[in-house]
């Protein structure tokens, strides 16, 4: 059932089940996060069986227009990739798809979400535990995710970064898309709290994750505009000064003016 079609009842029922399990995230050891990661999706979607991820992975013509979403984000910089990884696949269907087009594809995640369907010949998932990753140094010409950095504890952002930094060869790129914070929160949260309460642990401005990827040694970054990169300083410089001028906004009519200026931070990082 999507989640637009819940119950009132069923939201605030979900909101509280999630809001009890991320706060055992958010109070959580780094030591303890693998193990939480692991086991706290699985005991959310038991216990809110009309979740909306749930009701997704039911619906083959939504999914079908979840990837091709992010294969607009990603088309115009495949060619010449040789090797592309995605961070949390999720059921693996986009990956399966660059697949067609790129002759090494990797997966990382904390569990196999695929269901089990046959997987190309090209394709490599790799479980692990959040934080340690047997891949080695410059493996991969192109990073991707989606809807993922805000789920990462505030605490392991930069680490993360630092990981994508690690993976990529000199010159490749890391497309990323997350919620905007300006806008949300956007998680089941939005609902009953002006803040994030829910598995969206943070939500990020632009002018907050260029200060991470700066710090993770990424040697530039640009921002997607109207579904397309835009790789001009100008643009950068528009979009932190539009931040800039909504910040001191009161947070539900700054949510209101970012309705349609900062629905995400989508960015290209370089390193």
């Amino acid at each position: 059932m999507p989640v637009d079609s819940q119950s009132l009842a069923e939201k605030k029922a979900h909101f509280l089940v999630e809001q009890e399990l991320a706060k055992r995230l958010r109070r959580s050891t780094r030591e303890q996060r693998p193990g939480l990661f692991r086991t706290l999706y699985g005991e959310l979607f038991a216990r809110v069986p009309h979740h909306s991820r749930v009701a997704l992975r039911e619906n083959a013509d939504e999914t079908r227009r979840e990837v091709a979403a992010r294969m607009r984000l990603l088309q115009p910089h495949l060619a010449g990739v040789q090797t592309f990884l995605e961070f949390a696949p999720g059921d693996c269907r986009l990956a399966w798809k660059v697949c067609e087009q790129v002759p090494r594809v990797i997966a990382v995640d904390i569990s196999d979400q695929s269901g089990g369907a046959q997987a190309p010949r090209n394709f490599l998932l790799v479980v692990y535990d959040g934080y340690h990753l047997d891949l080695p140094d410059h493996c991969a010409d192109l990073l991707f995710s989606y809807q993922f950095i805000e789920h990462l504890h505030p605490d392991d952002v930069l680490l993360h970064f630092q990981l994508a930094h690690r993976l990529l060869r000199p010159g490749g790129k890391y497309i990323f898309a997350t919620p905007h914070r300006f806008s949300g929160p956007h998680d089941i949260s939005r609902l009953f709290s002006d803040v994030p309460q829910g598995f969206h642990l943070k939500e990020w401005t632009y002018r907050e994750l260029a200060a991470v990827v700066k710090a993770a040694r990424f040697s530039r970054w640009h921002s997607y505009r109207l579904g397309r990169l835009r790789p001009s300083w100008a643009v950068n410089l528009v979009t932190l000064g539009a931040e800039l001028a909504l910040s001191p906004w009161p947070r539900r009519l700054r949510r209101k003016l970012s309705a349609r200026l900062f629905t995400a931070v989508t960015m290209g990082v370089q390193k």
